[in-house]
């Protein structure tokens, strides 16, 4: 289950126990792949005891122009690669993903490969080695998270092919929410249905992981105490912490709920969901195109759901989209803090979270009533601790590194 400790992620931890499954060499490479709708994510890394980070990339608009980006690490340097100005498939990636391994001589080394997999259902709530099983069950899972979860699957495919002697394994994003109580998870819905599993997972919990294991590393075993966490990116959610483990989340069933975010509309009255299919005559596809790709910021603004395009936007309804996307982030977090009984953190993270340092002004502004108050110079500047000296809120900003969570869950998994 959830939670912080010191040597494993919340949400990555092996299933079937410790029973002597050999332990990685030092110089075996973890490799994980993290496939979103737009892109592949990738990072390999070294260590038995300690992680080395050798190798972190993605391929960037697998829709348009899609391009091989790898950062520089300690031992790697910066690589840039065109792959052409048309639309390529997510095994086309990964394909250019494993040919940039083989030439760093890393493909070979790789013993066990770790996926990001969205959506786990109420059946897996920790790392998982992905045999035929599991993976038939993930598949069914398809329709609650229809943006990632075929895609995360299509790579596990891909990667067993391409390396069929190394261990897959699947870490889940729902997860790290598994420590809520029940009662935040639960629907106003008769109550069969909730016991079908018709109940709030929670998303984005590899990242917000990630940030529990930051925060106890700067604050101990307190981990912050009363956190929220601000992961917003084109897909976006808070997620309340105490001490480190989920305690409400803002993304529910689906990627759907929760926050305005760059094409998905957020939380919505279901009773326009209702209208829009009884009286628009609108189909069950022409909804799920409406709600998951032409809503959100794009659909607000009828511009983009690229949030740095809409700032540099004079056009009104820019603004406008920027204006909703600040309402919604800060009346959500009056709701966490609430179910927090007050606010000791606010952490900042993903696309928007570390490089809109306007949009973090705003949020904080419409959370000043927590005492949360910004130094603009720091906020400006791109520190990690962007507080006001007065403010009796630290205000953190924490590059996400999903991959990392991802391998530190792959460190300790042992298996029959």
């Amino acid at each position: 289950m959830g939670g912080v400790v010191d040597d494993e992620e919340p949400g990555c931890q092996d299933r079937a126990g410790r029973s002597g499954w050999n332990q990685l060499n030092m110089t075996d490479v973890i490799l994980v792949l993290n496939g979103g709708s737009s892109s592949l994510k990738f990072a390999a890394f070294e260590g038995r005891d300690e992680l080395h980070l050798l190798v972190r990339g993605s391929i960037s608009s697998v829709a348009e122009r899609p391009r091989l980006n790898v950062a520089p690490t300690a031992t790697t340097p910066p690589f840039q690669r065109s792959l052409g100005e048309q639309e390529i498939s997510i095994g086309d990636a990964f394909e250019a993903v494993a040919s940039y391994l083989t030439d760093r001589g890393l493909l070979g080394r790789v013993r066990r490969v770790g996926h990001r997999i969205v959506h786990g259902g109420r059946e897996f709530v920790r790392a998982t080695l992905l045999d035929q099983r599991t993976l038939d069950a993930l598949h069914q899972l398809e329709p609650l998270a229809p943006i990632h979860q075929a895609i995360n699957l299509e790579l596990v495919k891909l990667a067993h092919r391409l390396l069929p002697g190394a261990m897959q394994i699947g870490c889940f994003d729902t997860a790290f929410h598994a420590t809520q109580p029940g009662i935040a998870r639960l629907y106003g819905l008769p109550h069969e249905l909730s016991e079908q599993g018709i109940v709030s997972f929670g998303f984005h919990g590899l990242s917000y992981s990630h940030i529990a294991n930051e925060l106890h590393a700067r604050y101990g075993a307190g981990a912050g105490d009363r956190a929220i966490v601000a992961h917003l990116g084109s897909g976006a959610s808070l997620c309340a912490m105490k001490a480190g483990r989920s305690v409400a989340t803002t993304m529910g069933f689906s990627t759907l709920d929760g926050l305005v975010m760059s094409t998905r509309c957020g939380a919505i009255d279901p009773g326009v969901l209702l209208h829009l299919l009884l009286d628009r005559k609108l189909t069950p596809e022409e909804l799920a195109a409406l709600l998951y790709d032409k809503s959100g910021l794009r659909g607000v603004s009828g511009i983009s759901g690229d949030m740095q395009t809409l700032l540099a936007s004079e056009n009104p309804s820019a603004a406008r989209a920027v204006d909703l996307f600040v309402y919604r982030v800060g009346r959500e977090i009056g709701s966490l803090a609430a179910a927090l009984g007050g606010l000791d953190t606010l952490v900042f993270t993903a696309g928007i979270g570390e490089h809109a340092p306007a949009i973090r002004r705003r949020i904080c502004d419409a959370a000043a009533w927590l005492s949360v108050a910004l130094d603009e110079g720091f906020n400006s500047s791109g520190e990690d601790l962007v507080s006001a000296t007065n403010s009796r809120v630290d205000v953190l900003v924490i590059p996400a590194d999903e991959e990392r969570a991802v391998a530190k869950g792959l460190l300790s998994f042992e298996t029959l």
